[in-house]
């Protein structure tokens, strides 16, 4: 079931940021997403918040000069995620602008799993000799890994913004907004915020030391369109901190000055950086680099990412892109036996849902995952063989069902079952026997029964209520587009009721419509629907400017249609 219904918004907020110049409808819009003052809508770098902030960010900075001073091998230890390449990338380059001597690896995830294990500490003695490993978007739950490291002198400094569990590893410095005590204002950086944040603190470390000054020292901004990717890519909250990072890098890539590999993953995906978006990051870029970590080795996009000859970022973008096609290709398999599987499902009798297949594909799991939750809006877990009598899960979650949480409690209740997980609240992964998959998938049940109640298992289309019929033009659509929307600071979403005059299934999916609203007609597509409108209904949608020969149209995307 799924209803339609109005953001509310403090009128005099909205009335407020109307007389400070804001355009009427971004005034309550932004009103309607929690914003109070015109300060908050800074997109310039002097309204980040100071790193001085972070926890132990200052000791990071001190400890990574003097080992930049000894001249020591550091080497870093990378996740296989967007948010890990782009992480990656930013510490090399960043390091190296520094005077680092600087390596990484980053383990193939299916032989070695999540994070520093002491198997992946053993294969970066061997393969890199390091003297200081880095964690890059992980090692906050790596307590054996980094023991292991110790045990061997090697010492580690873990720069990550998952969760915590109840202990922390014993690493010579930990870098993280989500650890205890740490009163960093913005908890929703994203692993390569934070480390473009230890960068900035050793950068300012080393002009204390006197081998920078304001002349002479790296420009760490141009790292920002690499930090812009890595934040939108990993779904993580876009807070006015967040933002600004966003703003920064589209502002870089607009303007063409970004990274080689940027460039040409936005060409192997046919969008042109010069109209940059959040969208473009998150669905265009972000699935061709994390489809190499999915099913190939994730090194390939840190060197689309890390190497400045055009040529070769090229190479490297189009094999990407061709590895994406192949997941697609996967996933569209993967996800007609899960509803095969679901067939007799009935949402109405079930609170979650867990699907496994020997036949299943482990770097794919968590996309399958994402579309069954969107499909029948419950908490998802897929699983797929893991080796060794084990199978890995990859799950998404609904708001207000906090995924992570809830494996704790089944892990808790039911110990033998899952032998390892971790995560976040709308995300997580775990590990368990194959024979244990009916327990754990009881066992969650019984889980997702205590927690959700029935109207939080109904999906709620928020929308932003009707739009003027003056703003039905490109030029307002571009206002849209300059702001910076995604996870969090959700993209504006209208309503209104309009005549269905015409009507046509496109490819066998999609439903092409013209809508008419106050004598005006409209185009409108509502992808992965092909159910007939009746003559009048009532439409959410968002407005995308449609550009064809020359000529820019307005167009509607329907997010949801029911009958007026």
């Amino acid at each position: 079931m799924t209803r339609i219904v109005s953001r509310s918004f403090p009128f005099r907020t909205a009335e407020m940021l109307r007389q400070q110049g804001v355009h009427p409808v971004l005034a309550r819009l932004y009103a309607a997403r929690g914003l109070s003052a015109i300060d908050e809508l800074s997109s310039e770098l002097g309204a980040l918040i100071p790193p001085a902030g972070l926890l132990h960010v200052d000791q990071a900075a001190v400890f990574l000069a003097d080992a930049i001073d000894a001249r020591k091998k550091l080497v870093i230890v990378a996740d296989y995620d967007c948010d890990g390449a782009t992480a990656c990338a930013v510490a090399l380059r960043g390091l190296r602008a520094l005077g680092a001597r600087v390596d990484y690896i980053v383990p193939n995830r299916f032989e070695y799993g999540y994070g520093l294990t002491p198997e992946i500490v053993a294969l970066t003695v061997r393969e890199k000799q390091p003297d200081v490993i880095i964690t890059v978007d992980n090692g906050i739950a790596s307590v054996d890994g980094v023991a292991e490291a110790n045990r061997l002198g090697i010492e580690v400094v873990v720069t990550d913004h998952h969760l915590p569990g109840s202990v922390l590893p014993d690493a010579r410095v930990i870098v993280n907004p989500n650890q205890p005590a740490c009163g960093f204002p913005s908890k929703h950086l994203a692993g390569v915020g934070v480390m473009f944040y230890v960068l900035l603190a050793l950068r300012a470390e080393m002009r204390r030391r006197g081998v920078f000054d304001a002349q002479n020292q790296p420009r760490l901004d141009a790292l920002l369109d690499l930090v812009a990717l890595g934040t939108v890519a990993d779904v993580v909250r876009l807070d006015a901190n967040n933002r600004i990072l966003v703003a920064q890098g589209l502002k870089r890539m607009r303007s063409g000055r970004m990274h080689a590999g940027i460039a040409a993953l936005f060409r192997a995906a046919g969008r042109e950086a010069r109209r940059a978006s959040p969208f473009d990051l998150g669905f265009a870029l972000g699935p061709r680099l994390n489809a190499a970590g999915r099913l190939a080795d994730m090194s390939l996009g840190i060197e689309c990412l890390t190497t400045d000859d055009e040529g070769r970022a090229w190479a490297i973008a189009q094999q990407l892109d061709a590895i994406n096609r192949e997941r697609r290709d996967i996933e569209a398999g993967m996800q007609d036996t899960a509803l095969l599987m679901l067939d007799s499902f009935e949402p109405s009798n079930r609170t979650t849902i867990s699907v496994f297949d020997d036949g299943w594909h482990q770097g794919v799991i968590g996309i399958v995952a994402s579309r069954l939750k969107d499909k029948f809006y419950r908490p998802t877990i897929t699983f797929a063989p893991g080796g060794e009598g084990l199978i890995k899960g990859s799950g998404r979650s609904i708001n207000g069902f906090h995924l992570r949480d809830a494996l704790d409690l089944v892990s808790k209740r039911a110990p033998d079952v899952i032998q390892k997980f971790g995560g976040h609240a709308m995300a997580a992964g775990l590990t368990i026997r194959a024979e244990a998959f009916d327990n754990f998938a009881a066992a969650f049940e019984s889980v997702g029964r205590e927690w959700l109640s029935e109207p939080q298992l109904e999906r709620v289309i928020e929308t932003d209520g009707a739009l003027e019929d003056a703003y039905f033009t490109p030029q307002f659509i571009e206002l849209l587009d300059g702001q910076v929307w995604g996870q969090g600071f959700a993209p504006p979403v209208f309503c209104d009721e309009f005549r269905v005059l015409t009507q046509r299934i496109l490819k066998e999916r999609h439903l092409k419509l013209t809508l008419e609203k106050a004598g005006r007609r409209y185009d409108a597509i509502w992808f992965g629907h092909a159910e007939d409108l009746p003559e009048r209904a009532r439409i959410a949608y968002r407005l995308d400017a449609n550009e064809y020969n020359g000529a820019v149209r307005v167009q509607l995307l329907v997010e949801h249609a029911e009958p007026a």
